[in-house]
């Protein structure tokens, strides 16, 4: 069964991700794209380097052209925001990217974007889902790849050098260029690579590039830039005594960052980071966003900024939403996913990188200077995280303790109240919180805790998994 999650369509490949449901996938977006009154638009397709990325976008395009569309097709891997600002800025009604991010090498996915480059939201996903609930595999329409490009039905290009030139004219090159900075880069065999690499070097940065090369299978890694996984960036950034090193997930959606000193810095610290850059620096105005899991440090320093902080649930759809009806200067999530106003409205980790450069060269000062500089002034809360790998039946089980029972663990410190719109966060009334939840990507459960008092985050966690048993 396709069933969406928080971010898209994703599925182990040969086991649900087949050309038969990529195919009925297609279908329902097509029939949903008929009944909104899209017929023959152009759509943009794109797809990263997994295995059968290619052959899927491919498979898709097919669809898209069978029912009358009109589909665009990025002639090479690319970056999953490559895909949205190509919707938002050729004015398309939907865009998909062929993806599973930063999932392990078995799975594969898709996104969709719907008007401006958004994520798609609830509503659509679930409208998709209900137009594939009516089809069969043998009610869909495609047409021969390669004979509806010979006729014009399907045409290809690459957007590339518009997405490039629109993030160089979105920060202070002249700046970078004076700066002289020698960075280490890391795209963790994914699509960042080319465009990253460019951007930096326009701006004459010095590189020091690893993992460029395509490889399917991610190095036998997991494609996501955390402390485990950018052990050796971090040996690079000393070695070759770099100012920064910056990676990025397998569809460049997201980024991870080594500091001057070769320590690993949590995306909660980045977000804080751009985001006090952008108001205190720039002198950007507006609020913030952060999803339910990623830090309460944004809000601390949002106060301190005269911002608001709006909390959402988990997906980055629920971000862009509710930035794009505030008008917010910045959004993200704990795992590395960031917006910034003005650019496109889904996360982008080249983008985000891109500032982040800029941000030390503006300021003249080291990552670890400028947030030693924010904890200065509004603390340094402990960060705990878990997660625990699940089989459905373990999932039911824990579904009806947390959401049925309303299960809580017996925890020392005083809760202020507990919320269930998105898993099950519990916010105590000395500001602290933790929050469990169920991954929509994969099959596991997740937990996050934030304390001012060191042990207390870890506390947290420990109190859920003797509940839960896990």
């Amino acid at each position: 069964m396709i069933k969406f999650g928080t971010g898209g369509w994703r599925a182990v490949i040969a086991d649900e991700f087949t050309r038969e449901n990529i195919r009925l996938l297609m279908a329902g977006l097509c029939s949903r794209m008929l009944k909104e009154g899209y017929a023959g638009a152009e759509i943009c397709v794109g797809y990263d380097r997994r295995f059968l990325s290619k052959e899927s976008a491919h498979w898709a395009a097919e669809v898209l052209a069978g029912y009358g569309f009109r589909p665009f097709v990025i002639n090479r891997s690319s970056p999953t925001p490559l895909i949205m600002f190509t919707v938002k800025t050729h004015h398309m009604p939907y865009g998909i990217a062929v993806t599973a991010s930063h999932n392990p090498a078995i799975y594969n996915g898709i996104k969709v974007f719907t008007v401006g480059g958004r994520d798609a939201d609830a509503e659509v996903t679930r409208d998709i889902e209900r137009e594939i609930s009516l089809l069969t595999p043998a009610d869909v329409k495609s047409v021969d790849y390669d004979e509806a490009l010979a006729a014009g039905q399907i045409t290809e290009g690459n957007t590339m050098n518009e997405y490039l030139d629109s993030i160089l004219a979105s920060v202070d090159v002249d700046a970078i260029k004076r700066a002289g900075l020698r960075i280490a880069l890391d795209p963790m065999y994914g699509v960042s690579q080319t465009g990253l690499q460019m951007l930096l070097m326009t701006c004459r940065c010095e590189l020091e590039v690893i993992h460029d090369r395509h490889d399917t299978l991610f190095g036998g890694k997991l494609p996501a830039p955390n402390v485990d996984t950018l052990r050796p960036l971090s040996q690079v950034v000393v070695d070759r005594h770099c100012g920064l090193g910056i990676a990025t997930d397998g569809d460049a959606d997201r980024l991870g960052v080594i500091d001057e000193k070769g320590n690993f810095i949590h995306p909660n610290k980045l977000l804080v980071l751009l985001d006090y850059y952008l108001v205190r620096y720039r002198g950007w105005k507006g609020p913030c966003v952060r999803n339910n899991s990623t830090t309460h440090l944004l809000d601390r320093v949002a106060k301190g900024l005269g911002q608001t902080c709006y909390e959402v649930p988990v997906g980055f759809k629920w971000v862009s939403a509710k930035m794009t009806g505030t008008d917010a200067v910045i959004g993200g999530e704990s795992s590395g996913g960031m917006a910034v106003r003005g650019h496109i409205s889904g996360k982008d980790g080249i983008y985000a990188a891109a500032l982040l450069v800029e941000m030390l060269a503006v300021t003249g000062k080291t990552v670890s200077e400028l947030f030693a500089e924010i904890t200065a002034q509004y603390g340094d809360p402990s960060w705990a995280e878990a997660d625990f790998r699940m089989t459905p039946k373990r999932k039911e089980e824990l579904k009806e303790l947390l959401f049925e029972q309303e299960a809580l663990p017996d925890f020392a410190a005083a809760i202020d109240h507990v919320s269930r719109e998105d898993g099950c966060k519990v916010y105590f009334a000395d500001g602290s919180w933790v929050i469990c939840r169920f991954s929509g990507t994969e099959p596991l459960l997740r937990m996050a805790a934030e304390a001012d008092e060191p042990s207390a985050a870890e506390g947290y966690i420990c109190a859920w998994r003797e509940l839960l048993k896990l």
